[in-house]
């Protein structure tokens, strides 16, 4: 006979951490958009949607759902 399915802890815990994550990020580019502000609406655009992207770069997002699913860091 099989053993029950046990789920893993580090599915709750790794989504606990993407949403610290993904609200340390909306406080960091809050905390910038008095300097954006000031910029010119045509840099203002592109800028946000940058900033918007690239924290799936810059977090280590991608190694954080790996780990998720598999228990490694590295593929």
């Amino acid at each position: 006979m099989s053993e029950p399915y046990r789920p893993s802890w580090r599915k709750p815990a790794g989504m606990f951490a993407i949403l610290a994550l993904i609200t340390a990020w909306a406080v960091m580019v809050a905390s910038l958009s008095g300097v954006i502000g000031a910029l010119p609406v045509w840099a203002q655009a592109p800028l946000y949607v940058f900033l918007g992207l690239i924290w799936i770069w810059v977090l280590p997002l991608r190694r954080l759902m790996l780990w998720m699913e598999t228990g490694r860091w590295r593929g």
